[in-house]
């Protein structure tokens, strides 16, 4: 019993395997792909303990491939070129299943490291699964995720975990030996933050520190076995998104002593500096937007300067961007717009661009009336001439209003005397 039992009881196969069955169910995104044996290159992108590891060797077992495996923690472009030496060789000369190449933690590579992988996925010589906990589109390099597909794995539900559970029950020989009664579940779920591989571990933890044959499995009796405080902030679990939530409503509310309390506490916890530094960029649009143009620059500027710093000076240069997020002006008005606009983009769907709004490069577009009628605005006075920029369809929609702060009641009145119609109200 020297494995943890995350891995003993890892699936094997698509039909052991529990959730992400958008991915894998029956009419699952991934399903038809491996079992004809059709793999892209791909970035399975998730929460830590969903099953991304155990997909890529489902994957490669199903598909009856070569599996390589490299982690971005400890291994180099020397390590990959390497990797993707052997996996040309073991490919051969007669076979259309190329080698799978599996990077956990694929975020962690740098950029050199990402780039020594072009070569071999452009050609064909492995296919790419990555797995990361991170956004790809910030954390892989354009060209290499361009190669990739995307899939999500869902964070597990309840029955998702409990189904772990019974079912490490009845495969473990280790468990099986007990006779187990899952009383209540409560605090194994909570502690393991939705995390898959900490819950089965967490689980066996418990169970093997019983002498005894038959282990009733209660709230009290995991808690009096696991240290909560170590547990007390999991970057990567549900807490995770607990607290960066209340950190952003704190901005939004405009608090700076609560938005700094959770920041303090993101800090402590070990929160990865470029995390919430994003986060705040995402603030500074959405909820401040054009109430306050300069919060975005702001947020910009402490994104590039924690990602150069890093812990622990980083931590005041958060601080000071959280308080003037917090203390600023508030306007979720480009927010809004464009999600309406977005919404009439998916019920209306691709209108056509009206005439005159065309370019028109060649003679046979000008001849098509292409551009004919455009009014030029710096032809007019005030640089504005009252024209129509939407589809025929949609002609007199309003999607922007301004909010109600000192900004954008100058951009109110702008729009006022130029837009009388859809703004004079």
């Amino acid at each position: 019993m020297n494995q943890p039992l995350a891995e003993r009881v890892r699936p094997k196969n698509l039909e052991e395997y529990i959730s992400q069955n958008h991915l894998v169910g029956e009419k699952g995104s991934l399903t038809t792909q491996i079992k004809k044996g059709l793999i892209p290159s791909l970035i399975l992108w998730g929460p830590p303990g969903t099953g991304k590891t155990t997909l890529a060797n489902i994957i490669a077992n199903e598909s009856d491939r070569p599996f390589y495996i490299l982690s971005a923690i400890s291994s180099g472009v020397k390590d990959v070129r390497e990797v993707i030496e052997k996996a040309k060789q073991s490919g051969g000369l007669f076979t259309t299943k190329n080698p799978i190449l599996f990077i956990d933690e694929i975020h962690r590579f740098s950029k050199s490291q990402q780039d020594s992988l072009l070569g071999a996925v452009e050609k064909g010589w492995v296919t790419l699964i990555g797995a990361t906990t991170e956004n790809p589109s910030f954390e892989v390099i354009p060209a290499l995720l361009s190669r990739c597909q995307v899939y999500i794995l869902n964070p597990f539900g309840k029955e998702d975990l409990e189904a772990l559970i019974h079912r490490a029950i009845a495969k473990d020989d280790f468990l099986k030996s007990k006779e187990i009664n899952l009383k209540e579940t409560e605090a194994l779920l909570r502690l393991s933050g939705g995390d898959g591989r900490k819950l089965l571990n967490i689980f066996e933890l418990v169970v093997s520190s019983e002498d005894h044959e038959k282990i009733e499995i209660t709230d009290k009796l995991v808690l009096s076995k696991v240290q909560q405080n170590t547990v007390l902030y999991d970057k990567t679990g549900e807490q995770h998104y607990d607290i960066i939530s209340a950190f952003i409503k704190s901005i939004r509310g405009s608090d700076p002593n609560g938005a700094v309390y959770w920041l303090a506490r993101m800090i402590e916890g070990g929160e990865d500096v470029k995390f919430i530094a994003r986060r705040m960029l995402i603030s500074a649009s959405e909820d401040i937007g054009l109430a306050n143009p300069t919060a975005l620059i702001m947020a910009n500027t402490t994104f590039q300067a924690v990602s150069t710093i890093g812990y622990p000076e980083a931590r005041i240069i958060l601080s000071q961007c959280a308080i003037y997020l917090a203390t600023s002006a508030k306007s979720n008005a480009s927010y809004m717009a464009v999600g309406k606009a977005q919404q009439i983009v998916k019920q209306t769907g691709d209108l056509s661009v009206p005439l005159h709004l065309r370019n028109a490069p060649t003679k046979l577009m000008k001849d098509l009336g292409y551009g004919k009628e455009y009014q030029y605005a710096h032809d007019y006075d005030n640089n504005f001439v009252v024209s129509e920029f939407l589809p025929d369809e949609i002609t007199g929609t309003s999607f922007y209003n301004p909010g109600k702060n000192q900004r954008e009641n100058a951009i109110k009145e702008f729009l006022k005397n130029r837009w009388k119609e859809k703004y004079d109200t």
